[in-house]
């Protein structure tokens, strides 16, 4: 099944995806490429907070497996002058979305990525215990594809519906919980089209 079939599939039955989420942290559409990056959330951190990120390696190319090596701690760090600056560096996210719109899950949503390091959320501390990561491939001034911002639509809307907590409201960039040292996913990315586009799928999905 492709993943414009499984994503279609998901929007016919919202309720089955959102019931997997819930239970198993996993989305049914997107290819599983299982990073050792991850832990348990404290007993106490409700999810409530999801985060949008970019990435590309080698910085500004997209395409190769370099994302997925690298959060799984099998880059080759001889292959790029930048890689040898992040060898040793042990990161994740829950989720990639790549420039084509296809989707790669590192670690279940129910657990505790290592994609927000030392941040802030409305005065609360650490931001993984309580957030879900989402990459998209991209860099801070290169526009996103359109495939891009309908399925982070898509999926932001899935990830409300399994977590109500997560409100539009707190959607927000890593740039917004880490300034001054984060700046993703930058000014390329358009707030306010990707708000559109969440509340046109959300109103879509309310209609089914």
């Amino acid at each position: 099944m492709s993943d414009s079939d499984a994503l279609s599939l998901s929007l016919a039955d919202p309720g089955s995806v959102v019931g997997t989420l819930r239970e198993t942290g996993r989305l049914p559409f997107a290819r599983w490429c299982p990073s050792p990056n991850f832990g348990p959330r404290p007993e106490d951190a409700a999810i409530s907070l999801l985060v949008v990120h970019n990435i590309s390696l080698p910085p500004g190319q997209f395409g190769g497996p370099e994302i997925e090596n690298f959060f799984c701690n099998c880059l080759d760090h001889s292959a790029h002058p930048y890689f040898e600056a992040i060898a040793g560096v042990q990161v994740s996210a829950h989720l990639l979305i790549r420039r084509d719109g296809s989707v790669v899950q590192f670690v279940s949503l129910l657990d505790r990525a290592w994609h927000a390091g030392r941040s802030s959320f409305e005065g609360r501390e650490e931001c993984n215990d309580f957030s879900i990561g989402i990459e998209l491939e991209g860099a801070d001034d290169v526009p996103y594809s359109s495939d891009q911002y309908l399925q982070l639509a898509s999926i932001s809307d899935l990830i409300m519906h399994a977590w109500p907590d997560i409100t539009a409201g707190r959607i927000t960039g890593h740039c917004d919980i880490a300034p001054g040292r984060k700046t993703d996913p930058g000014p390329a990315f358009d707030w306010a089209h990707f708000r559109n586009v969440l509340n046109r799928t959300r109103s879509a999905r309310e209609g089914v």
